[in-house]
């Protein structure tokens, strides 16, 4: 029997930093091998139990080819089990034979494991006899990429018989006049060519180890299987460049640049695992962020990362129904160290990415091994990074990966290579800030473990340290009113007033009758939400291109008095541009002007809010709860909206 793993304390402590050593994270990495393969083995077993799940494909033959391999060259095949690729159709197949997952045949998915086998059999160099699922007369092979089979149907899903002998590989069909003629490749050498994709690489240095970019493989998607989508030259190029400028931005120490790299908690050694998971009392690893505050330790501090730790990088392999997919990434615990990526416009981008998806490999670890928090996965909180409403585990995943692009940034404040536009401040100002807002809901709102009531006081260390650290003023400013200004238009656009409450609102409005008090609000149901995007946040970032936008912005100006259809996320109102500026007078009037045209509009609401409350700065108090003033201006139009601002913002007012 198998002893328990036991996590030293102080590696957990450097983890809930945002943070953590070469040690903790292999320490990571060990957890997702024994969970891999307890998974492994239970599939096995499903497999013994119902062998008819595999077509026509044999499990003994299939398994005794792996075990010949790893006798072969120990180390290989268990390697490839617990890689991400291995993990990603694992995950899916056991949801499959749960009844939670949908995809093809389930002879084909559970198939994949014969495909498994060949893999480890071609990197031992050993010999195979198998059977293999074909998609629409390819052969996919984890790790290594893509066989087709000449002539073979484009549709449907076909068994293929597997020949492995002394590195070269036949692949046939085994129906008979299909078309398909047999190919016959060595997959770890065969260049590419029209029946060979093999996988790209991505070095991360000179003779150094490759991350995978993955365009290929059927299971790379987050759950369900896909089509390979093979990257054009030109695509392949531009991901080359923009890995190695991401690879040197993450290599570059920014203590040199800036002197203001956190330190992380001191190396206090590295024991081996121990028998028993153990979050116990451990050596004092405080979280010290001000510079010079003691040795630095390279890839402890939250923000930093050692490129080879990413296993896989898969572009985005489409499109989303609402939008373009530039700046989306997401990732799964059941593939540790892969990341789905759409194209990012610079290096800068990319290493952000990967440091942000990273964060949640290592929180989908250490998730595995700890319960943080009970909660039924209501979506009803506040993400300041999002536009919906989020349920407290995706709260919770959501601030450690912005601990780490908060770091990330601040290691960038003062570095003009890496940051030539001088942005790095204000997105260091605004994740911080944003962080913290989430950090305190899951404190006072989730039901926290003690691993979990750990790990969030760690990340609350780290964060509020940063908060006391100076910044440039202009940059922070504009942060608090980016964050500000998300927030009120989340809340405008998800929350509503009681209809008591908002009776009472509206009559005090109206007739000067007492305020009620304020009480919960309601969520929106989910069926009467629409996209929106924080356009006034993108503003905040780039000031100094709000002029240019100003222009797309009255062309939307003029579309929106006639096209209702015209949302306020295609482009930046003129109110938009005035408000960034600091014009607060000029912006107030300007969406009122809009308003007497769609008064309920929720962008419109929020940015007469923020303009109001930077001219009265008492009345900010109207932003903590922006769906009240929209509760007491339903139904009237903007020229009531001053009067109804000074009657809910009144000393006296509940609000």
């Amino acid at each position: 029997m198998q002893a328990p793993i036991r996590m030293p304390g102080r590696w957990f402590d450097e983890l809930a930093t945002g943070g953590g050593s070469v040690e903790a994270i292999g320490f990571l990495a060990q957890g997702e091998r024994s969970r891999r393969l307890l998974l492994i083995g239970e599939l096995l077993s499903r497999l013994e139990e119902r062998p008819a799940l595999l077509g026509p494909a044999d499990l003994g033959s299939i398994w005794r080819t792996v075990e010949r391999a790893e006798a072969r060259m120990p180390g290989s095949a268990e390697e490839l089990l617990i890689g991400p690729q291995v993990g990603s159709w694992l995950a899916h197949i056991l949801r499959r034979l749960h009844g939670t997952a949908v995809g093809p045949p389930l002879w084909v998915d559970a198939g994949h494991l014969a495909a498994v086998a060949l893999v480890a059999v071609l990197r031992a160099g050993t010999d195979a006899d198998l059977v293999v699922p074909a998609r629409e007369g390819a052969v996919s092979l984890p790790t290594l990429g893509l066989a087709r089979l000449p002539g073979a149907p484009l549709l449907g899903f076909q068994p293929v018989r597997a020949r492995v002998r002394d590195g070269e590989l036949r692949l046939a069909a085994t129906v008979q006049d299909t078309g398909a003629t047999a190919l016959t490749l060595r997959p770890l050498t065969a260049p590419q060519s029209a029946v060979w994709w093999p996988t790209h690489r991505l070095p991360v240095g000179k003779d150094g180890p490759e991350v995978a970019l993955d365009d290929t493989d059927p299971y790379r998607d987050l759950d369900r299987p896909i089509p390979p989508r093979r990257l054009t030259p030109r695509e392949l190029a531009t991901w080359q460049r923009l890995f190695a400028e991401a690879v040197a931005l993450l290599d570059r120490d920014p203590a040199s640049v800036s002197g203001s790299a956190s330190d992380g908690p001191p190396d206090t050694g590295s024991p081996g695992p121990r028998t028993d998971i153990d979050t116990g009392p451990s050596p004092r690893t405080d979280t010290n962020t001000g510079p010079g505050s003691g040795p630095r330790t390279t890839a402890t501090r939250p923000g930093t990362l050692r490129p080879e730790a990413i296993r896989r990088i898969v572009p985005w392999p489409g499109r989303l129904p609402d939008g373009p997919v530039e700046g989306l990434s997401a990732s799964t615990a059941d593939a540790f160290g892969s990341m789905v990526v759409a194209e990012p416009p610079n290096g800068a981008a990319l290493a952000e990415t990967m440091v942000h998806e990273f964060q949640h490999s290592k929180l989908g670890a250490l998730l595995h091994l700890f319960a943080m928090l009970d909660d039924d996965r209501t979506e009803e909180h506040y993400a300041p990074w999002r536009p919906d409403p989020r349920h407290l585990p995706g709260l919770l995943h959501g601030a450690y990966a912005f601990v780490g692009v908060a770091g990330f940034w601040r290691d960038r404040v003062g570095d003009r290579a890496a940051d030539p536009l001088d942005l790095a401040p204000f997105r260091f100002a605004l994740r911080r800030l944003q962080t913290r807002t989430v950090l305190r809901t899951l404190a006072t709102r989730a039901a926290l473990t003690g691993p979990g009531r750990r790990l969030v006081a760690g990340l609350t260390r780290t964060v509020d340290g940063w908060l006391r650290e100076p910044v440039d003023g202009p940059a922070v400013a504009r942060a608090r009113a980016a964050a500000a200004g998300h927030r009120a238009e989340w809340r405008l656009r998800h929350l509503r007033c009681g209809d008591e409450e908002r009776a009472g609102l509206a009559a005090a409005v109206r007739s000067g009758a007492p305020l009620p008090f304020p009480r919960p609000p309601r969520l929106v149901p989910a069926a009467e939400r629409t996209h929106w995007r924080d356009v006034r946040g993108a503003l905040y970032l780039r000031p100094d291109a709000a002029d240019a936008a100003d222009a797309a912005g009255a062309a939307a100006d003029r579309g929106r008095d006639g096209a209702p259809d015209l949302a306020p996320d295609t482009a930046p109102l003129h109110a938009d541009v005035l408000l960034v500026h600091g014009e607060a007078a000029a912006a107030r009037e300007a969406y009122r002007e809009h308003a007497a045209a769609a008064p309920g509009d929720p962008h419109l609401l929020a940015g007469w809010l923020l303009a109001h409350s930077a001219l009265h700065p008492g009345h900010r108090r109207l932003l903590a709860r922006p769906e009240r003033f929209a509760a007491a201006v339903e139904g009237q139009g903007p020229e009531l909206w001053e009067h109804a601002a000074h009657r809910l913002a009144a000393p006296r007012s509940p609000a």
